[in-house]
């Protein structure tokens, strides 16, 4: 079985060094594809000078052509994103719209690039909302081409009005734990397939 690449978006607001409960989610994600024969990179979004928009490439040193290239390059896409006010972060959504542009480029049989890449998605917060942040993001995905796989989303949410983040809380092993082991295993699976047998020309 060959060796498949995974690019993991960690869409928290908090540039490097700080603590990112999002990029430990997204983590182990890569953790977890680890053991299906998928290597990987995690990826910090604003720690790149990525511009508002909706095209490929918005000129002036804009970063998001650069982590397009390793987006393209990977088989697996995971968003790992922060809940805020029961939303996708704001560098979530703005990612999302810079993948918009992919409904525009095609192969030379006409399929769009992103056509063959799985997505899955992390969802980290302090409140409830990671269905509705889930649900938003798949479904974007899958609208630009990417397949989803079943079970493909993993989360933790602290309690009610509480203040413990995800990195503080530690890991759940038999509720994040086992979502995250299942996202691993249904969405390495279907891309080693895709890898296999594309999606036919249309």
């Amino acid at each position: 079985m060959n060796t498949l690449r995974a690019v993991v978006l960690n869409c928290t607001l908090k540039p490097s060094p700080a603590p990112s409960s999002a990029e430990l989610l997204g983590r182990e994600v890569l953790a977890a594809l680890a053991d299906h024969d998928v290597d990987g990179e995690v990826i910090r979004v604003v720690d790149h000078d990525v511009r508002f928009g909706v095209s490929t490439d918005e000129g002036d040193g804009d970063g998001w052509p650069g982590i397009r290239e390793r987006i393209l390059a990977a088989n697996l896409l995971i968003i790992a994103t922060p809940i805020w006010m029961g939303q996708p972060s704001s560098v979530c959504k703005m990612v999302l719209e810079r993948l918009d542009a992919e409904l525009s480029e095609t192969d030379d049989e006409g399929r769009l690039l992103t056509f063959g890449k799985v997505a899955a998605v992390a969802v980290v917060g302090n409140e409830d909302g990671a269905h509705h942040v889930t649900a938003e993001v798949l479904q974007a995905l899958n609208d630009v081409g990417f397949t989803v796989a079943a079970s493909a989303s993993t989360y933790w949410v602290g309690e009610a009005m509480g203040g413990v983040d995800y990195r503080d809380a530690g890991p759940k092993p038999d509720t994040t734990g086992t979502a995250t082991k299942t996202l691993a295993a249904n969405a390495a699976h279907l891309a080693h397939l895709l890898a296999d047998s594309p999606y036919p020309a249309g």
